[in-house]
C-alpha cells in the first residue's frame, strides 16, 4: 500500500542530506585541499574518509558542537593522508556549515507538506549552523532537534525521542509521524528499530550516510529519490508502492 499523507499529522525530516545539499561543498573543499597538497584523491575518496570520520567523532561523549566534529574530521584526514593541519583551512571547514546551499525542491515541497501536516528537523547539527540553513531554506520548522539541544548524535535514539515527545505534546500520535531522511545509517535504521514509518530520500550521486554501521539493515517504507517526488507520492499525484 501506497503511503498517504492523510496517514500522517507530522513528517519530521532530517535535514543535511536530505534538504541541504552540503555533500558537493564538501567534496569541493576537499578537493581544493588536496591540490594544495600534492594529495592525490578523488571526490569519493575524500569524501568517503569525511564519513567515517564523522561516523567516529559523532560517537565521543560528551558530544561536541558540530563545528568541533568538522574540526576533528579535518584534523583526521590530514592524519590519514599525512598532511600538517592548515589552522585557516581548517576553520574553514569547521564554518562551512553557513554556505550549505539547499536541494532546488527544499523550499517548495516542506511548505506545500506544512500545509496538511507538522514539519520537523531532527539534525546533527548545531543551533547557529541550522539558524543559517532555515534562512536559506526561508522556513520555519514547527519543532527542532539539534545535537547541541540532546547532547547526541543520530543514530543514537535522544533526537528520535525528544522530536515524538514535542510532537506528542502537539497532540501528535507517535503512530502517525513520518521520517525522512538520507541517511540509511543515521537515521532509516533507528526508525525502524523505533517502529515509525520512514521514506528514504536516496538522492542521485550522494553517498554520504548510505554505509557504515548499521546501513545495511535500513528497511524504509518508501524510497524516492527527490522531496519533490516524495510530495508526489504522499498527495497522490504519483504511485509508488510502498514496502
Amino acid at each position: 500500500m501506497t503511503l498517504k499523507l492523510s496517514d500522517f499529522d507530522a513528517i519530521t525530516f532530517d535535514v543535511y542530506g536530505t534538504l541541504i545539499d552540503w555533500e558537493p561543498s564538501i567534496a569541493d573543499f576537499l578537493l581544493r585541499w588536496a591540490a594544495e597538497n600534492n594529495v592525490t584523491a578523488d571526490a569519493e575518496t575524500l569524501v568517503m574518509t569525511f564519513d567515517g570520520a564523522r561516523a567516529c567523532v559523532q560517537k565521543e561523549r560528551p558530544a561536541h558542537l558540530y563545528p568541533e566534529v568538522l574540526t576533528k574530521c579535518f584534523d583526521i584526514i590530514c592524519a590519514e593522508f599525512k598532511v600538517p593541519v592548515n589552522v585557516d583551512r581548517r576553520r574553514q571547514f569547521a564554518a562551512s556549515p553557513h554556505t550549505w546551499p539547499a536541494f532546488a525542491d527544499s523550499r517548495d515541497g516542506l511548505k506545500q507538506l506544512q500545509q496538511s501536516a507538522r514539519i520537523g528537523a531532527l539534525s546533527n547539527i548545531d543551533v547557529a549552523s541550522l539558524n543559517t540553513s532555515c534562512r536559506i531554506l526561508n522556513f520555519e520548522f514547527d519543532v527542532v532537534v539539534t545535537a547541541q539541544r540532546v547532547g547526541a548524535y543520530k543514530p543514537d535514539w535522544p533526537h528520535f525521542d525528544t522530536g515524538i515527545g514535542d510532537l506528542m505534546r502537539l497532540g501528535v500520535a507517535r503512530d502517525r509521524i513520518l521520517h525522512v531522511g538520507q541517511s540509511l545509517r543515521a537515521d532509516i535504521t533507528p526508525a525502524n528499530k523505533l517502529g515509525l514509518r520512514s521514506a528514504w530520500i536516496n538522492r542521485p550521486g550522494r553517498l554520504l550516510g548510505l554505509s557504515g554501521e548499521g546501513a545495511a539493515e535500513a528497511c524504509p517504507d518508501l524510497t524516492v529519490s527527490s522531496l519533490a517526488e516524495l510530495v508526489a507520492v504522499l498527495t497522490g499525484t504519483k504511485e509508488v508502492d510502498a514496502r
